[in-house]
């Protein structure tokens, strides 16, 4: 099964184990209007003329998707600077461009759409080999914002192919954003220390008398611990879900996307 690749604790809560993506594949959307707002279904319906509410959207949606991307040019053989110029460089071009009304809006998947592009936007960029500074000037996201792991290692996954790796990637950067707005979110409701405490049970399940260790920290009895780990899971899951949701365009979508991505985590 992938992981995530990252720092800290955090990282091993992207590695859901298959009981969990079960129950999450399962946990259906209330209705199908939030889906007219989606970050890739404004930028869809916005065709030749952008407005600020879909540049807005798919900047979003770029910084969201530079881990995936930039391995993958990794993976096709960039070296690591170069890789992440490609990647800046394209970003970049995307934001500019103003003409959306040639996608196939039956296919909106965010994900499938960027592939395509990128793996175009590369094969010219080996044909020019332009020497002029790459990404028009405008920079998506600072890359030291992003650990050097989103930029694929000197040996990263040697062995697995390049679309593989890129949905692989794409799969452990919902996971971590899902991770991250639970986290933030706790922290608002003033329950940072029951994050830190129960993390670990979003991955793996209590051994016998763990519960028991970890209540008198939460200051709450055994019995009430498993609940408050269900609740947890609970949010996690449907922030999974939302988080896919921004990068599809219908519920049907919503349901491949969520299938697609446990079935590449538990590879």
């Amino acid at each position: 099964m992938f992981g995530l690749a990252g720092t800290g604790n955090d990282a091993m809560l992207c590695q859901l184990s298959k009981p969990e993506l079960v129950a999450v594949s399962s946990f259906s959307p209330e209705s199908a209007g939030q889906f007219s707002t989606t970050r890739w279904s404004v930028v869809l319906l916005a065709g030749r003329e952008m407005s600020p509410e879909s540049e807005a959207a798919l900047e979003k949606l770029c910084r969201a998707y530079w881990p995936p991307v930039c391995v993958f040019a990794r993976r096709k053989g960039w070296n690591q600077e170069d890789a992440k110029d490609l990647t800046q460089q394209f970003f970049a071009g995307l934001l500019q461009r103003k003409d959306f009304s040639d996608l196939d809006r039956r296919k909106g998947k965010f994900r499938t759409f960027l592939l395509a592009a990128f793996t175009h936007f590369l094969a010219n960029e080996y044909d020019r080999a332009s020497a002029q500074k790459r990404g028009g000037g405008r920079m998506i996201l600072s890359l030291d914002q992003l650990p050097p792991e989103d930029f694929g290692g000197a040996s990263a996954a040697a062995e697995v192919a390049p679309d593989t790796l890129y949905d692989v990637r794409w799969a452990q950067t919902i996971l971590h954003a899902a991770l991250r707005q639970l986290k933030e979110a706790m922290s608002k409701e003033d329950k940072l220390g029951q994050f830190d405490e129960l993390k670990h049970f979003l991955t793996v399940n209590a051994a016998a008398g763990e519960y028991a260790l970890i209540a008198p920290k939460l200051g709450v009895e055994a019995s009430s611990v498993p609940v408050l780990v269900h609740r947890l899971r609970q949010r996690y899951r449907e922030l999974v879900r939302a988080e896919v949701a921004q990068t599809v365009s219908t519920p049907l979508e919503l349901e491949e996307e969520m299938r697609y991505l446990f079935a590449v985590l538990n590879q």
